[in-house]
């Protein structure tokens, strides 16, 4: 989210647009130190990340099992 939350902008880059059930079970999210990292991951065994704020995701896995913390390691 940019600007505190002042507009919001759907997503759309590396995710999926129809039947999405993933993003609506995501249970993990992780932001990285600076914010540009972010990770979430879903109650269905799916893990996307970008590397750019969220303007662009991809998914890493859709068969894990399910997902219920992330963090970042620290380096």
């Amino acid at each position: 989210m940019r600007g505190g939350g002042e507009s919001f902008e759907v997503p759309q880059e590396g995710l999926p647009q129809r039947h999405a059930y993933d993003l609506v079970r995501r249970h993990a999210l992780a932001i990285g130190e600076s914010g540009e990292g972010l990770a979430f991951g879903s109650t269905s065994g799916g893990l996307w990340t970008s590397e750019n704020g969220g303007d662009s995701w991809a998914m890493l896995e859709a068969r894990l099992p399910p997902i219920a913390v992330m963090r970042f390691r620290e380096p």
